[in-house]
């Protein structure tokens, strides 16, 4: 064969003629036939020149089609080489070796709790692929005779079709068919060979840019028929393509459109997804159900046509409804939705360091959270909240709940919020220089969806912009999280009172002064910082506390009053002035240990926001993150080493390789023995005459089986955030509540502190997990110390009858009878913009 083309052809030119012909018969069959010619080659060239010598009448004629041939084949060789190789940069990429035998597909990366329940699916294409198995052979009778009914006879190039295309086009034929085989459309769809990254310089060209395209296809479908079966081949066709509504591959479409599995879809529906693939929107059948049935039917009649059907089968099925069962999946489906987002951050970022994609890598990613906790406790943050938005409503009537410090509502508060919203952004951009066509916008009423927090549902109103700010205002957050304190493990994590309609997460991203819930820091301080050397025992008088300081060069006094607005004048142990939440007494500790070395403590232990060495420091001052208060209070039930939480165990890939796994960091942040003194000391707050958490026990049913719990309330200034943190041998729990903006609480503690507004919500969620013995969690007593305590910690409780006492004591708020000088609110309210997640 290469003698024909002449005996001096190079050894590059008979290597590309080689390739060539090995292409499109395979190497075994080409070696074949070279073997074959030349045992016969002498013969065949006495034959060649007995009939086209030189004299003779054909030589002529037969050499200019021979050299056209030869010119040609060598045309179509090199062009062949330069598609394959991207000459000179000419053509554009092509798949590698690697890319073919390990064909890659965008794929949804799916989040798992640690019981194994999947919570949530991140794609950029929704898309999970199936095995054949898993695949109906309805659909696969549809596809081949609807798209490529010679699949099986070809090598990925139809020649037939494509000659039947052509006199079709020569013909100005209406029934044309189509050349395009089923593999010659995965090779697109899989490969992309039209992006913008596979295009050459001549990409660029019109027409020539289609051939090049094409060309890339051909020799993709060839070298995909080469490296797997017909079966392996349909399985990527249905496991790749577009199903419209952003559902990729047919698992997910049967799912979607159905509520079924690919294995069980009937005839009818295999016809309505392959019909699909025509066009995702002509024939989608939600939005265009007449032109899905139209389309359906004519697969079903090329069922018929090519024998998969009868006749009287295709007519009856056809005669059939679209019977749709949609079911379309969102990332944010289920629960847990403000845990998802956080362990999207850690994914992204980790992805990012680790060359992994969370958007259509496929990977499988094993988070700390329990299905079942989360449950319990959004459950337990629905009803309590529900009850508490009708006490607020009831407390405040017809007023509006945003007051300034004197109690006088704060004049065009709406009308200033609402600048700080993205829809008086965007409308102020777009009218610039028309204030008033704004205002008119702004207070252009339509029917909107919001949240009806009576149900926990939405409702339908004919709103304006400026009623929904208006009705959201009104609204409470709350937000709550729990955590195993020896693992680092988050257990529950409730940003908000529902994902769809407030972004905000209250756990992380939100940060609120923490009021009394500090005040554990200022203890943890005096005993456990060896200078100081103190034992819960140790007692402080109940009295008037004052201090002079200076701030921005100003000279001022601070005289913090008790919640119940007088002073015992008894001395109290360390214990009981903790359990009452005693501020004189904490004032008073804090200036014996030092600002400075509170703020430090509370930094070993977890506090990550700012804080700054201040008299008030110990009463909570500075926002928080409830994230952080959880972290810092595990510290106590876990011998004083403090434990990173983690949201994630492991990620593995699709495959189920094991790519990491993940466990927390660990710092001794105290001492044992200081620890343990600290559990004690927050027992108190429930056990000792007075304390602020010691309704958890009487109004909740957690108090069996000698379980132990220890707690501390929170309550800022004019009852604008309540707090509560609760911890148990096995869990540390915090919750907040409060109002968009500080401005909007309760008027009276009695109402407005942590023990009635979020303590309910940690007793409610303790007592649900305990009721679920499902969870395996049993309560019980904190463990024994398993070495020698050094300090004096079981001291009698002196309860000495005195006004103090005759009246309701669980109130710990930081804000009563402060002086004018005393600011304890903080920085100006940062505004939470629930349109979105992030300020």
């Amino acid at each position: 064969m290469f003698q024909l083309v002449g005996t001096q052809t190079s050894t590059f030119i008979n290597f590309i003629f080689y390739k060539f012909f090995s292409l499109f018969a395979g190497k075994e069959r080409t070696d074949a036939y070279l073997n074959s010619y030349r045992k016969n080659k002498n013969s065949f060239s006495d034959w060649w020149h007995s009939k086209f010598d030189k004299n003779s009448a054909y030589y002529k004629p037969v050499s200019i089609i021979w050299k056209t041939f030869v010119y040609g084949f060598f045309g179509v060789v090199f062009y062949i080489f330069c598609v394959e190789t991207n000459f000179l940069w000419l053509m554009g990429s092509m798949p590698s070796v690697e890319d073919l035998q390990n064909p890659k597909m965008n794929q949804s990366s799916e989040i798992y709790t640690s019981d194994g329940v999947m919570i949530g699916k991140f794609y950029t294409e929704n898309r999970t692929p199936v095995a054949a198995n898993q695949i109906s052979p309805n659909l696969v009778k549809a596809l081949v005779a609807t798209e490529d009914i010679r699949f099986y006879k070809h090598s990925g190039i139809d020649y037939k079709a494509m000659v039947s295309v052509a006199l079709g086009l020569a013909t100005g034929g209406t029934d044309r068919g189509g050349g395009s085989t089923i593999t010659q459309q995965l090779a697109k769809k899989l490969f992309k060979t039209r992006k913008s990254g596979a295009r050459g310089a001549l990409g660029y060209v019109p027409l020539l840019s289609t051939l090049i395209y094409k060309t890339k296809e051909w020799l993709t479908a060839i070298k995909l028929e080469r490296n797997f079966t017909k079966e392996e081949i349909l399985t990527m066709y249905f496991n790749t393509v577009d199903y419209g509504n952003n559902t990729y591959g047919i698992n997910t479409a049967a799912k979607s459109y159905f509520s079924k599995s690919p294995d069980s879809l009937n005839i009818q529906e295999s016809a309505v997804l392959v019909g699909l693939q025509k066009a995702t929107t002509t024939y989608n059948p939600i939005r265009n159900p007449k032109k899905s049935l139209e389309r359906r039917n004519v697969v079903i009649s090329q069922m018929q046509k090519y024998g998969y059907l009868t006749i009287k089968q295709a007519d009856s099925i056809s005669a059939l409804p679209i019977e749709l069962n949609t079911k379309f999946e969102t990332p944010y489906d289920g629960n847990a939705n403000y845990f998802k987002n956080a362990v999207v951050d850690f994914v992204k970022k980790w992805g990012d360091e680790n060359g992994y994609d969370l958007y259509t890598d496929g990977l499988k990613i094993y988070t700390t959270i329990d299905s079942r906790m989360q449950e319990h406790a959004e459950e337990a943050m629905t009803q309590k909240m529900k009850q508490l938005q009708r006490v607020f409503e009831d407390h405040w009537g017809k007023q509006n709940p945003w007051v300034d410090e004197n109690g006088k509502e704060i004049p065009d508060f709406l009308a200033n919020v609402v600048k700080r919203t993205s829809r008086y952004k965007s409308l102020a951009a777009k009218f610039p220089s028309s204030p008033d066509s704004v205002l008119f916008y702004l207070n252009k009423k339509d029917t909107m969806t919001v949240y009806d927090w009576k149900n926990s549902s939405e409702m339908k109103r004919y709103w304006s912009s400026m009623d929904s700010l208006d009705y959201y205002k009104r609204v409470l957050r709350a937000g709550m999280m729990a955590m195993d304190p020896h693992t680092g493990q988050i257990k529950a994590w409730v940003g908000g009172l529902d994902y769809n309609y407030f972004k905000y997460d209250a756990v992380k991203q939100g940060k609120r002064q923490p009021g009394s819930t500090f005040k554990p820091f200022v203890y943890t301080t005096a005993i456990d910082d060896s200078t100081f050397n103190m034992s819960p025992c140790d007692q402080i008088e109940d009295k008037p506390f004052s201090k002079k300081y200076i701030e921005n060069g100003e000279e001022k006094e601070w005289k913090p009053r008790n919640a119940t607005g007088y002073f015992t004048y008894s001395n109290m142990t360390l214990r009981r002035a903790l359990a009452q939440s005693v501020n004189s007494v904490t004032a008073e500790l804090t200036d014996e240990v030092g600002p400075a070395n509170v703020v430090r403590y509370a930094k070993k232990m977890g506090i990550t926001t700012p804080l700054e060495a201040m008299p008030s420091i110990g009463l909570g001052p500075f926002d928080v993150s409830l994230y952080d208060m959880v972290a810092a209070y595990s510290v106590f039930v876990n011998n004083g080493t403090y434990t990173e939480p983690i949201l994630v165990t492991k990620i593995e890939e699709s495959n189920g390789k094991i790519v990491e796994e993940f466990q927390p960091e660990h710092r001794q942040a105290i001492s044992p023995e200081s620890a343990f003194l600290m559990v004690h000391m927050l027992k108190g707050g429930v056990e000792e005459p007075g304390g602020t958490s010691g309704s958890i026990k009487w109004r909740f049913d957690v108090a069996k089986n000698g379980n132990e719990i220890g707690g501390k309330t929170g309550t800022t200034s004019n009852n604008s955030d309540g707090w509560f943190m609760c911890i148990t041998r096995d869990l540390v729990i915090g919750a907040w509540v409060g109002g968009d903006d500080r401005s909007i609480h309760f008027r009276t503690t009695n109402l407005g502190e942590g023990a009635k507004t979020a303590l309910p919500i940690v007793g409610s969620f303790l007592e649900k997990i305990y009721r679920d013995k499902s969870i395996g969690l049993e309560p019980g007593p904190f463990p024994k110390p398993s070495f020698k305590i050094n300090k004096t910690y079981l001291c009698p409780t002196y309860y000495q009858p005195s006004q103090s006492d005759s009246l309701d004591i669980e109130s710990d708020s930081t804000g009563s009878g402060r002086n004018e000088e005393d600011d304890l609110i903080g920085p100006p309210p940062i505004p939470l913009d629930t349109s979105r997640r992030n300020e």
